[in-house]
């Protein structure tokens, strides 16, 4: 077979002078120059909370995901401190009772996950607890925000969040995660709890959360998909927009984020990547219900391989330059990991 290069070594940068597969030959040689990393402390484990004691309440949508009683979240975060995960996000599935238009179950200081977290710290447990901003699991209209004639109110809705944030951070929460995407919110937040002494708290803010059809399953959990009137459109970001996420993370840093989050997660990884590349500040991305929800249900079918597929996505996040991954896989990827050590 003629080749087509010159008699002789070929030159320099060319095959077969380089040949690419060399490095990917054996096994041992791949994990010496893979480019990206993930390990469990790059996880965090969302985690849906109710009422009841031993109560677990498998979500539809979502299998192999169930609502836990407090107990039983206490229970889940031992085994996340025993797998090295670092940190767990409470949602609450607040009782349809609760719910009100103006949300008053948000600051209410024994609410669920208020609850939650001060029995997970009461174990002594070195583990950090993330707590949403946000009113839509508390609101009967199911929006994040106060809503006057169906519109969305901003400067109310984040004189609510001030006081959701002030009972999450007495309650003992690690990080807040505001995920409202009202305008202003993270200054406000911000300087609330620098009043309160509470300077020390850090903020997880949502920067760059879109309208996404793939929070249907996560509306399950919460129970807010029933309640839910309209669409988020007027708040949430327009899916076809980039510069517009720059804009959102620029803002939110200033105004005193420590760390920022893209949600959704796999479909948005150019803009995970925009934003660690351009701001250099620890960059989260959310494997959101809908992206979890598609994995499992097509493994439980046989179209694909459920370990092999969850491994990669996660892998992708990290490729694209997250410092963590939110994802309801977070136990099952932990155990991965450690086997695979």
């Amino acid at each position: 077979m003629s080749t087509p290069f010159p008699r002789g070594a070929a030159p320099t940068g060319q095959f077969p002078t380089v040949r690419m597969r060399r490095n990917r030959r054996a096994e041992w040689s791949r994990k010496l120059v893979s480019e990206s990393r993930l390990s469990a402390a790059d996880l965090i484990w969302p985690l849906f909370v109710l009422e009841g004691t031993k109560v677990r309440h498998p979500v539809a949508s979502m299998p192999g995901v169930e609502r836990l009683s407090i107990d039983l979240i206490v229970e889940a975060a031992r085994e996340a401190s025993d797998l090295g995960i670092p940190a767990l996000a409470l949602f609450p599935y607040t009782d349809p009772n609760l719910r009100s238009d103006d949300a008053r179950e948000a600051f209410n200081p024994m609410n669920l996950v208020c609850r939650a977290t001060r029995a997970i710290k009461a174990t002594g447990l070195d583990i950090g607890i993330i707590l949403d901003v946000a009113l839509d699991p508390y609101t009967s209209h199911g929006h994040d925000g106060l809503v006057r004639d169906g519109v969305i109110l901003n400067d109310e809705t984040v004189a609510v969040l001030i006081k959701q944030s002030m009972v999450q951070v007495e309650a003992g929460a690690d990080i807040l995660a505001p995920s409202d995407m009202m305008d202003g919110r993270i200054g406000a937040i911000r300087a609330a709890l620098e009043a309160a002494g509470h300077s020390d708290t850090q903020i997880m803010s949502y920067a760059a959360k879109y309208a996404s059809a793939f929070y249907g399953p996560f509306r399950d959990a919460v129970g807010s998909s029933s309640t839910l009137k309209g669409d988020k459109r007027t708040y949430q970001m327009d899916p076809a927009n980039s510069d517009e996420a720059m804009r959102e993370v620029a803002l939110d840093i200033a105004e005193g984020a420590d760390m920022v989050m893209v949600k959704p997660g796999m479909p948005y990884l150019d803009i995970v990547r925009l934003v660690s590349e351009t701001f250099k500040v620890p960059t989260f991305a959310y494997q959101v219900s809908g992206e979890y929800a598609m994995i499992t249900g097509a493994a439980e079918r046989g179209w694909l391989d459920a370990d092999k597929t969850m491994m990669e996505s996660l892998l992708a996040f990290k490729r694209a330059g997250a410092a963590g991954i939110l994802t309801y896989f977070a136990p099952r990827a932990a155990r991965k990991i450690a086997a695979e050590a």
